[in-house]
């Protein structure tokens, strides 16, 4: 089940992001984006000092949302 829901937050988070910032990629790119951006957001989180693990669906899209963002953010830097 979290692999599902992984992809499923993913793919949602990396659509948003995308959207947010402008940028036009596949939905297969959009999934993977997400996912990345999930682990890159939550380990921002962890750094700023809140545990994502324990927050609510809700709350991890929002994560996984600002870590893809962040990613397109340095992939447009590059």
């Amino acid at each position: 089940m979290g692999f599902l829901y992984s992809i499923l937050i993913g793919g949602v988070a990396g659509y948003i992001a995308s959207r947010i910032m402008e940028s036009h990629h596949s939905a297969l790119f959009n999934i993977i984006l997400g996912i990345v951006g999930g682990f890159v957001g939550g380990f921002i989180a962890r750094r700023l000092g809140n545990d994502p693990d324990n927050d609510g669906l809700f709350m991890n899209l929002l994560i996984a949302v600002g870590g893809a963002i962040v990613l397109i953010f340095i992939g447009r830097l590059l």
